[in-house]
């Protein structure tokens, strides 16, 4: 290990953030009331540049009168690129109340992006008395935000979470797709004549991940866009969990319990992880440094992983 020690991700559940543009304000009790983690009113992508400022008033009525229980209520703002994000960070800032928890700031290319979130985030907390310090989520959606991504992630102490916005991304890349998240049809290998679809997304997540872990943010994969294809989502979910993700958006209500299903520690992978961690204390009772579990040889590494699904089983448990 380093001598610098790797800082822990905020403690909260994020297996998913489910989103609503705030445009359209009968959704805002249902997003409420459902099983998500983690609430996105959205000010950007979902909302005509015409409904931009109404939105923005609904989404600070919705903070200041409904009961959001105990998710992590968060509003997307608009990107820095566009005329609107200084008036939605003011707007929210001065007239929402303590309940908002998190900005998400959407398109982020580089660090001094976040500073200039930050700076005007802090003058008005200061100016305002805000007793609750506002949190950051970003979103990679360039090929300016993957080159730069460790950055990014040490940019400033309010980031608590970082996404991978997949269609945005694309389209910096040049990607030929459009598609948002997912396989794609053209992107595979041939091996004895039969065709295997690999994951276009992976390497970026990855990169995402190991930001994100040695800043000590929540690495978060963003929306699978067909709602229609459950098996391709919990296909995406799965594979975003194995490398390290906490969780996964979801845009479409039904998409909210197979994030949570993925994104929950089974009975069964927590019992083996407890397992795991007993035969490690009586093999250190026993002076040794390893020992095999069935079958399968468990060292210290081994007990920093069965730790990793313990504690997340136990956080969603009190949540």
């Amino acid at each position: 290990m380093s001598f610098r020690l790797q800082p822990a991700a905020p403690a909260r559940p994020n297996r998913c953030q489910l989103f609503g543009p705030a445009s359209n304000t009968k959704l805002f009790a249902k997003m409420a009331a459902s099983d998500a983690d983690v609430i996105n009113i959205d000010l950007e992508d979902s909302v005509a540049p015409s409904d931009k400022d109404v939105a923005r008033a609904n989404a600070i009525e919705a903070i200041n009168s409904i009961d959001w229980g105990k998710k992590t209520l968060s509003v997307r703002i608009n990107s820095l690129d566009t005329p609107y994000w200084y008036r939605d960070v003011v707007d929210l800032l001065e007239q929402a109340g303590e309940r908002l928890d998190q900005i998400m700031i959407p398109k982020v290319g580089c660090a001094e992006d976040i500073y200039a979130v930050d700076a005007l985030v802090t003058a008005i907390e200061a100016a305002k008395g805000r007793k609750k310090r506002i949190a950051f989520e970003v979103i990679i959606e360039s090929a300016a935000g993957i080159a730069h991504v460790e950055a990014i992630a040490a940019s400033s102490p309010r980031l608590q979470a970082m996404s991978l916005g997949a269609a945005d991304f694309a389209a910096s890349m040049g990607m030929q797709t459009t598609g948002i998240g997912g396989t794609q049809e053209n992107y595979y290998m041939m091996h004895e004549g039969q065709k295997h679809w690999s994951d276009p997304w992976h390497w970026a997540q990855a990169a995402i991940v190991a930001a994100c872990r040695t800043h000590g943010v929540l690495p978060v994969d963003g929306p699978f866009g067909d709602f229609s294809d459950d098996e391709g989502y919990i296909a995406q979910a799965k594979r975003s969990a194995t490398l390290g993700m906490v969780g996964k958006w979801a845009i479409h209500p039904k998409q909210i319990g197979l994030a949570n299903e993925v994104f929950t520690p089974s009975e069964g992978a927590v019992s083996e992880a407890r397992e795991i961690l007993a035969a490690m204390e009586q093999a250190k009772a026993n002076g040794e440094g390893a020992t095999v579990y069935k079958g399968r040889l468990v060292d210290i590494a081994s007990i920093k992983q069965a730790e990793v699904i313990v504690a997340q089983a136990e956080l969603i448990a009190s949540s």
